[in-house]
């Protein structure tokens, strides 16, 4: 396993064929902007919706949960990099389950990530009104969520290096105040809080139903391979992007599961979408001044999150779109900035009509359902290159295959029946909707994609 950067030969990977009268991104990231879209994507875990979990079960438990899950994604994530950087494509699964498993396998990777990252951004944007509303009671959590919308879908229109550069300087500012958090509850932290009597009240079941929220910690860490077309040399630095990302995102969520549950009562935690402040609160005091810091800068962890997710329902809704299996209207760029903005405004309609709903713990969960089946597709989508295409460039290989993508592809499966067990509903709402997308894509899509061939 390496990270060093292949000769320009005939193993360099190929990029993905189109015609010149596609649409075709901006190159423009390096390996500093991918390790801020890793951590960006994920960081408002950290902040809030984990905490959920402690409904479920202990602290303890919470943590067994939590590890469970970091095994899953670092099997995955090793994985995933080297469908990445063998197809780098802005379709990011859709487009490796396309090339391994047909149109249909196109489809139902396309569908699952469309309902994990479009049903993710609500909850953050809920998240942050929360966190506002905490400090600032006369605002309201619904309106300042709303306004979130509004202000990120802009951003995101207005170009690829204005989001970019604003996502490096927002998730900067969240790993800081995380760090300060760290430091300043860390020396507070009581094994009592930690090691309840009994460890684990509820059983092993409740760590089961704890997953979904443990789930959290890094959901969406896959969305940087939806940048693959924007990347410099994708070859070289999505693998030094994403491991980057990948080893930040451990240290993070184990220090704030310790570092929040150690200082305070569960049912302190679990209140509403702002359990780090609530922490602090009770470290220091609810007005002192790191107290307010920890509300106003543990902001840009949610907006880092917000933002970033945005960025990646709309380069998958732009690659759907180009394959055929979206309207053509959604992979329209804006002649000068290049950017997406169909693919930005029509999920982002979606996610304020949830936002409106006001159902953080249920957009999480049905996120989370699109999250464990994306993986699952992607690693059979692995396991079925490496058989039928051993010749395909791969500059980066999977350490330990089969063992990783069959351990990730395991796990994804243990997490997505524990997401169905504890939201029985929203395993058929999904069901629904998947079955709404089939529908499309046999009456009106299906022509379309043939005659691209998913641009891949």
């Amino acid at each position: 396993m390496s990270l060093a950067a292949p000769s320009a030969s005939a193993n360099a990977p190929t990029p993905p064929a189109q015609s010149p009268s596609q649409p075709a991104l901006k190159k423009f990231l390096r390996p500093l902007h991918l390790w801020a879209i890793a951590v960006g994507l994920v960081i408002s875990g950290d902040y809030f919706g984990w905490n959920f979990g402690l409904k479920e079960t202990s602290p303890f438990g919470m943590l067994i949960a939590v590890l469970f899950v970091t095994v899953m994604y670092v099997c995955f994530i090793f994985s995933y990099t080297e469908l990445s950087t063998a197809i780098p494509h802005s379709g990011g699964p859709y487009a490796f389950a396309r090339r391994a498993l047909g149109p249909w396998g196109g489809l139902f990777a396309g569908c699952a990530t469309l309902l994990e990252f479009v049903f993710a951004p609500p909850a953050i944007a809920l998240a942050i009104g929360s966190y506002v509303h905490f400090r600032m009671p006369m605002l309201g959590k619904i309106e300042v969520a709303v306004l979130m919308y509004f202000l990120f879908a802009a951003i995101n229109c207005w170009g690829v290096e204005l989001a970019v550069t604003f996502e490096l300087f927002v998730t900067g500012l969240a790993v800081f105040e995380l760090l300060l958090f760290f430091g300043i509850c860390g020396p507070h932290v009581k094994l009592s809080y930690l090691l309840t009597t009994p460890l684990i009240p509820k059983g092993i079941p409740s760590i089961f139903a704890a997953l979904p929220f443990a789930i959290w910690f890094y959901l969406a860490l896959e969305g940087v391979a939806m940048s693959a077309e924007e990347v410099v040399c994708p070859e070289r630095d999505i693998p030094r992007g994403y491991i980057a990302g990948l080893c930040t995102l451990v240290c993070l969520a184990l220090g704030t599961l310790i570092c929040t549950s150690g200082v305070t009562s569960t049912e302190n935690l679990i209140q509403d979408e702002s359990p780090l402040p609530r922490a602090m609160a009770t470290v220091l005091h609810p007005d002192h001044i790191l107290t307010h810091l920890m509300v106003y800068i543990g902001l840009f962890g949610l907006v880092a999150s917000f933002h970033g997710i945005m960025m990646g329902y709309s380069r998958q809704v732009f690659a759907l779109s180009r394959g055929g299996y979206l309207p053509p209207f959604l992979s329209y760029l804006h002649p000068k900035r290049k950017t997406p903005i169909w693919a930005v405004i029509v999920p982002g309609l979606v996610g304020l009509l949830v936002v409106l709903l006001d159902k953080t713990e249920q957009a999480i969960s049905l996120s989370a359902i699109g999250a464990t089946l994306l993986y699952a597709v992607s690693m059979v989508s692995l396991l079925v290159l490496r058989k039928r295409e051993p010749e395909l460039a791969r500059p980066f290989r999977a350490p330990l295959y089969p063992i990783f993508p069959l351990l990730a592809l395991v796990l994804a499966a243990v997490c997505f029946i524990a997401v169905l067990r504890s939201q029985p509903l929203l395993g058929t709402l999904t069901a629904v909707l998947f079955a709404l997308c089939a529908l499309y894509y046999h009456l009106v899509a299906r022509h379309r994609v043939l005659s691209t061939g998913g641009s891949l």
